[in-house]
């Protein structure tokens, strides 16, 4: 009887959760707590828009980016058919619940078609060819939820991480060059005039790829080239980011007359790693009282001085919504569970989470 009563008690708690409606009206989630400082945004998947999560964005969040479903392999697999399910249910979400949204993202080396840099005949295609493609590509997805998405990260990711390369030598800058990234977001302007358009990137307060990005930006500031802002993606761990280089990086970005935006904000409690890996047996992977005080520290500090930036910074987003399911669960290392987020496995609120909102 006694294991029959928790079960209905479970049962009944998740029910209440999946609710949203029935948020009392003293509540107050991230967004709320935020208010006056920007938007408090979360990346999501097709599974974000029913159930537990989507309840808790609803609590939480104002904000929504599209964590793959918008991007250019997933949304175009192959040319001209178009799948428009999941990107069409965020916006009619976002409409419901009265937030905002973000698109993510226009052009990108990772998650590209294979289709889009050859012909008919399977040969690499000409950048005349390559431009109409990424022209026609970016009016029929930003042109579709033009009016309906606030902000676009037209470009991701093109300065290179090695200090003695500029531009990351993908396809598109080996059938292109620079052009692409001029044009990105020139097709992104014509196809959504009034959307703010942004470069987004990772380990872009990091010294020396954070001096690359400035070059990047002030080409494309100096040719008339219509961007509006700075992603800073924020994939970032217990062990850093400092202080120094995140306060440096947004006033580099914002000297620009750039808004800046924390795109993909976690902290994992790992050391950063570069490429994939296998998790080995002996790796532990449990989140410790130790842990969770060294995030909870991070979280505190990096939002002490997101809000002192309060005039520069338009946005903080969250990449994935808890600890339940998140990116570096597979990645660097697949299998090895991370708890980047505010939210636990059971999607409560955690210690980091006391942190952010305690000013």
């Amino acid at each position: 009887m006694r294991l029959l009563l928790s079960l209905f008690l479970s049962v009944f708690a998740l029910c209440t959760l999946a609710q949203p409606e029935q948020v009392s009206s003293d509540f107050k989630g991230l967004k709320d707590y935020y208010a006056a400082y920007f938007p408090i945004g979360v990346a999501v998947a097709p599974s974000s828009f029913n159930g537990i999560d989507s309840a808790l964005i609803v609590r939480e969040f104002n904000s929504l980016t599209a964590e793959n479903i918008m991007k250019m392999g997933p949304i175009q697999p192959r040319e001209g058919q178009f799948n428009w399910k999941w990107a069409d249910r965020m916006i009619e979400f976002a409409e419901e619940h009265g937030m905002k949204a973000r698109g993510h993202t226009l052009c990108w080396h990772r998650q590209a078609p294979d289709w889009m840099f050859v012909d008919d005949k399977g040969e690499t295609v000409s950048k005349e060819q390559l431009l109409e493609r990424l022209r026609a590509h970016i009016f029929a997805v930003a042109g579709r939820y033009k009016g309906k998405i606030y902000a676009w990260d037209v470009v991701n990711e093109v300065v290179s991480d090695n200090p003695g390369e500029f531009f990351r030598n993908s396809k598109w800058y080996e059938i292109c060059g620079e052009d692409y990234i001029i044009k990105a977001f020139e097709y992104a302007h014509e196809a959504a005039p009034d959307a703010l358009l942004f470069y987004n990137d990772y380990n872009a307060v990091q010294p020396d790829k954070r001096a690359r990005i400035v070059k990047l930006l002030g080409m494309l500031k100096a040719r008339g080239v219509p961007i509006h802002g700075m992603g800073i993606q924020g994939h970032w761990s217990v062990f850093g980011p400092s202080e120094t280089d995140i306060r440096e990086a947004i006033e580099a970005y914002s000297s620009l007359g750039l808004q800046v935006q924390v795109t993909e904000l976690d902290v994992s409690v790992y050391p950063p790693e570069s490429g994939r890996r296998a998790k080995r047996p002996d790796e532990p992977e449990e989140f410790t009282p130790e842990l969770a005080q060294k995030q909870m520290e991070q979280y505190r500090m990096f939002f002490r001085v997101f809000r002192d930036y309060k005039d520069a910074i338009t946005g903080v987003t969250f990449w994935n919504v808890s600890d339940h399911s998140s990116w570096l669960d597979y990645f660097p290392v697949r299998g090895r569970k991370n708890y980047p987020l505010l939210f636990g496995q059971d999607r409560a609120r955690k210690k980091a989470y006391d942190a952010v909102i305690d000013f």
